[in-house]
């Protein structure tokens, strides 16, 4: 038996846009509008409407997740839900009441909650009006946004974060076009990064300085460690700069409160670096985080490009490596990743050797699969084998980490009931609940039960 450390986070996440639906929102998120605007790039034309329903069955959903042996869960405020005016702050008050609504319920559960207040979901008026995270405006007006949270929530939320995977918002609005404004532009791409790091340490500045009682801020990063197809110079090289892209871009400034100074030269040499000042590089380096969320679901294999980086074309960071198959590697041919989990055991050391051994969580990790219905039994439960062994062995060379020193403080997966995922939709299911979105009824799957078991006794055993 792997023992886990005592006080350990076990427990799930999802998002607001991704599970509560659109009820009674008065404003939309670039989602939202995406879906309006083209519902045929969805999946089945499944929009954001009605998602998993948390808006209206928060309480038993909150109440599955405790029975499964959950002590903590991660969701998100939708600053389209929550305010009313984007420029004053102005609250809607309903918003405030379901997100009182939220936290009181997790509480009431025993489980901790913890808010995330940037998961995609822009104001479409945001980038309309100013062109979103292009713009400095919306940074400012996020950590407004964010104060407010604080002030509101702040009495019994104590863990929150500023920003989840914001190297998907770079990736899908600016690079590779799956999030709208679907564009491909390289040198926003930069400005919107630098950009979202920034709002970030405003965040916390605002947060520190309300000083709330045992409280702390972290964010959310989507970490695909990089592997060299070969020990080649070439391969190594296309390496460390995919690395430095992929990985330390968000996570220097916010353990070490500045950029990697080879990555910034690289940005300059290219003409693609970003506007700053100053003042706001102090900003950035006066306000880092108090812990760090891991999503892990891939590694990133790169080799040596195939064509010359300086060939003529858009700026692209991936001018600088390609994309390397591992021979004989395992797959998730759903969603077509690699199963890789050994990477949890080097995230856990590459966070104790290179980032101050900061208190940091897997806030995301799990597989999404299709049509799971075919692993249904006589009793309506899914036998979801694949997902238990994905979860144990990861959960494995993440105790490996930890009990190497790594100051690993919790596991949550993605995600606790199935949920509505982007353009995907309902494609694919990651959920320890399974959900029949045209019904709404929830069932545990087998996952869940399994799950139980490792929560309840903090130990992880032999797969039965």
């Amino acid at each position: 038996m792997k023992q886990f450390p005592e006080h350990f986070w076990w427990g799930a996440a999802t998002s607001g846009p991704q599970s509560e639906g659109r009820f009674h929102k008065k404003h939309a998120n670039v989602f939202d509008y995406f879906y309006d605007q083209e519902p045929e790039k969805f999946f089945n034309q499944v929009g954001p409407d009605t998602a998993s329903n948390f808006y209206n069955s928060y309480a038993e959903d909150l109440a599955m997740m405790r029975s499964i042996g959950m002590n903590s869960v991660r969701t998100s405020i939708q600053w389209t839900r929550l305010i009313d005016d984007f420029e004053t702050n102005t609250v809607d008050e309903a918003g405030a009441a379901f997100y009182n609504q939220v936290i009181d319920e997790i509480l009431a559960n025993g489980m901790i909650p913890v808010m995330n207040l940037h998961h995609f979901d822009l104001p479409v008026e945001l980038y309309q009006k100013y062109g979103g995270w292009e713009s400095k405006k919306v940074v400012e007006l996020f950590a407004g946004f964010a104060e407010t949270c604080f002030r509101l929530f702040g009495d019994r939320v104590k863990y929150w974060t500023t920003h989840n995977e914001p190297m998907v918002v770079v990736e899908g609005e600016y690079l590779y076009q799956f999030h709208y404004p679907n564009l491909v532009d390289g040198k926003k791409g930069v400005q919107v990064a630098y950009n979202l790091n920034l709002a970030s340490a405003k965040a916390i500045e605002r947060f520190k300085k309300l000083a709330l009682p045992e409280a702390q801020i972290g964010i959310v990063l989507n970490l695909t460690p990089t592997y060299a197809a070969s020990d080649k110079p070439s391969d190594q090289e296309a390496a460390r700069i995919a690395e430095l892209w992929n990985n330390k871009l968000f996570l220097e400034p916010a353990i070490h409160g500045h950029f990697p100074e080879e990555l910034e030269a690289l940005l300059a040499e290219d003409g693609v670096l970003w506007e700053s000042t100053r003042e706001e590089k102090q900003t950035i380096r006066e306000n880092t985080i108090d812990f760090l969320g891991v999503n892990y679901y891939h590694p990133n294999r790169v080799q040596a490009p195939d064509i010359a980086p300086n060939s003529v074309g858009e700026w692209l960071p991936n001018r600088y490596y390609d994309e390397y198959n591992l021979p004989g590697r395992r797959v998730n041919r759903d969603r077509g990743w690699e199963i890789y989990p050994e990477a949890m055991y080097d995230i856990a050391k590459n966070i104790q050797e290179n980032y101050r051994n900061i208190p940091w969580y897997v806030s995301e990790n799990g597989m999404g699969v299709s049509n799971e219905e075919r692993f249904m039994d006589d009793q309506g439960v899914i036998q979801d084998d694949y997902r238990i062994a994905f979860v144990h062995d990861h959960l494995s060379w993440l105790h490996k980490g930890i009990a190497e020193g790594s100051n690993c403080f919790g596991y949550h997966m993605w995600t606790p009931i199935d949920c509505w995922s982007w353009l995907n939709a309902y494609k694919n299911r990651y959920g320890f609940i399974a959900n029949d979105i045209h019904t709404q009824i929830k069932t545990v799957k087998k996952s869940g039960h399994w799950f139980k078991t490792v929560a309840e006794s903090n130990q992880l055993g032999a797969i039965k």
